[in-house]
């Protein structure tokens, strides 16, 4: 009994380590931890036998390991919605759950190699299809892990974060095989893995210059508003006489005045929106200070269809058909309106995924302010092109995802905006951390990032990553900064999530071959 009860106390301190080695990344430490953390998870594997027993022991540990990664850097949703953490720990413990199983079913009945296999291509494409699939929140991506150390991950204009991933997996199979056998050679392997690609990243850190392709003068807008009290009724007339006072001080030559993910209160309909009282307000500004200059902020757009033309995301009323779209706009002196659609959308608030199933259950909607339920769904990126360049105007949510904020630099965005409006987590590591999430993003793409944020944290970011200057959180004003402009495309902007799709076919490679591999050892044809 006392050596039973010894191994549960070394397995959980294993699982409690690997947890703490995981986390660092989101809280705003540092990232390198990962390249370690699934040793403990590893070890723990090793331990048990090929038995069902054996199988739902690792499988208990495991869930563990997995559920407090998820509550100790998610846990934030809670301010917003209270079931919000448990949804988005059920969604992610889950992918990590196949990818980590699977590997460690076949590691009891095929070769080492092939159960290694089996976890780098199944983890990667789960994290995969965590970015396409109905159910989508890719926060705890192990490439995104890395958003604090962007010196050390300058590669990802090549291979986006799924290669922070696979560096990370296949750094700890290494480490574990070195700590496990303690031999020279697997040693050096291990330290080669680790420091190869942090010398290619340093050289490129080093030699990398922004190309002189022109600027363009970007003042971010940031109001301050409480997202609570955001859309509530009464509140629109101060809100606009805000954003108007704030777009006022920006220097007179200024290209674009951004401001936030709906900072505008209220729905308006895309057929009159040249004539919506705040679109002929931003105008008229325009025109008295800043004639060239092109203001772009957050919508609520309504779209309606004629009966029988709708969209699968449509609503029915009084007026019929209709969509309500999270969008940006970008509108000049003249009253002229650009339009694009939010494309990625979050699930609960803004996106119900299977809604034959999920419509019973509007009850968890995660209130975050506005429109709630399923609302239209932008198809592409858009590049907003005006006198001084070209810009890709991504909101809040997309700026999570590489390869559709990439749909943007093809479309010729030149440099990107992101748009947000992410206070309703209060002061806590959530905001920040999509902030700087967004460094990867203009690593992958090689664009620099102007944010405006409802309130912190607004800011600009260079093509390398760098942070340029900021307003941090509950803080009211604006920021003014020279935006680099870039034309041409990395190797990530142009193959996108490759190492995502390979996954899937070394994935299913990987199943058949153990398929083949179980049924030749039943019969006897390998050891």
């Amino acid at each position: 009994f006392a050596s039973k009860i010894w191994r549960m106390g070394r397995r959980l301190a294993a699982v409690i380590l690997s947890v703490l080695l995981l986390s660092g990344g989101w809280l705003g430490l540092s990232g390198f931890p990962l390249l370690a953390a699934l040793v403990p998870l590893l070890w723990i594997s090793r331990g048990y036998d090929a038995s069902r027993r054996a199988w739902w022991g690792m499988f208990g540990w495991a869930l563990l390991a997995f559920a407090l990664w998820n509550a100790a850097t998610v846990w934030w949703i809670w301010y917003a919605t209270p079931v919000g953490p448990f949804a988005a720990t059920l969604a992610s413990s889950t992918l990590n759950m196949i990818a980590f199983m699977l590997f460690h079913t076949v590691s009891k009945r095929a070769p080492k190699a092939l159960a290694y296999t089996v976890l780098v291509s199944a983890w990667i494409a789960t994290e995969y299809w965590y970015t396409v699939g109905e159910f989508s929140w890719p926060w705890l991506l192990l490439g995104n892990g890395f958003s604090h150390e962007v010196w050390a991950v300058q590669w990802y204009e090549y291979t986006g974060i799924f290669g922070g991933t696979l560096w990370t997996l296949v750094a700890n199979i290494l480490l574990f095989e070195a700590l496990v056998s303690r031999r020279t050679r697997r040693i050096v392997a291990a330290a080669a893995w680790i420091a190869l690609p942090l010398f290619i990243s340093l050289t490129i850190w080093f030699t990398w210059r922004t190309p002189a392709a022109g600027t363009v003068t970007v003042t971010l807008v940031q109001p301050n508003v409480d997202p609570y009290k955001k859309f509530e009724d009464g509140t629109s007339s101060a809100q606009m006489d805000n954003l108007l006072r704030l777009a006022a001080e920006a220097p007179a030559d200024a290209d674009y005045i951004v401001m936030p993910e709906t900072a505008v209160p209220g729905y308006y309909y895309e057929t009159s929106i040249r004539t919506a009282p705040p679109v002929q307000a931003f105008a008229r500004l325009l025109a008295e200070k800043y004639p060239s200059a092109r203001i772009i902020a957050g919508f609520n757009t309504l779209r309606i269809y004629p009966e029988g033309g709708q969209s699968s995301t449509a609503r029915h009323d009084a007026r019929g058909w209709y969509d309500v779209f999270n969008s940006a706009l970008e509108i000049d002196s003249a009253s002229g309106v650009s339009i694009h659609h939010k494309g990625r959308l979050v699930i609960g608030a803004e996106k119900t995924p299977l809604p034959w199933l999920f419509r019973a259950l509007d009850f968890l909607v995660i209130d975050l302010g506005g429109t709630l339920g399923q609302i239209g769904v932008g198809t592409r990126g858009t590049a907003f092109t005006g006198p001084a360049g070209s810009v890709g105007p991504a909101i809040c949510y997309e700026g999570m995802y590489g390869d559709f904020f990439g749909d943007f630099v093809r479309r010729g965005a030149q440099a990107m905006l992101i748009i947000s409006n992410d206070g309703w987590w209060g002061d806590t590591p959530g905001y920040k951390h999509l902030f700087t999430i967004s460094r990867l993003r203009a690593i992958e793409h090689r664009r620099a990032i102007a944010r405006s944020a409802n309130t912190g944290i607004s800011g600009f970011i260079s093509p390398r990553g760098d942070i340029g200057a900021t307003l941090g959180w509950d803080v009211r004003g604006t920021l003014t900064g020279e935006v680099p402009l870039m034309a041409e495309q990395t190797f990530y902007t142009r193959y996108g999530d490759y190492l995502g799709r390979i996954s899937e076919y070394v994935l299913l490679l990987s199943v058949l071959y153990f398929m083949a591999y179980r049924i030749r050892r039943r019969n006897h044809l390998v050891p």
